[in-house]
């Protein structure tokens, strides 16, 4: 299974606080920074709840 390259490409300063944790629960800190996480179905539910927020490869 391949894996999934997810970066934060817009702040959470605006974002409603249930998005934010999203963000948080993937791992993500800073802005621009990539995390490499498996391509399951419970990642791509979070990415798709923040698709605004971050930018998606796959791997």
């Amino acid at each position: 299974m391949a894996d999934l390259k997810i970066t934060l490409v817009k702040s959470t300063i605006g974002a409603i606080p249930k998005h934010r944790k999203t963000v948080a629960a993937l791992g993500l800190k800073k802005l621009n920074k990539t995390v490499l996480l498996p391509d399951n179905a419970a990642t791509r539910g979070m990415v798709q709840q923040v698709r605004h927020l971050v930018k998606v490869e796959e791997v």
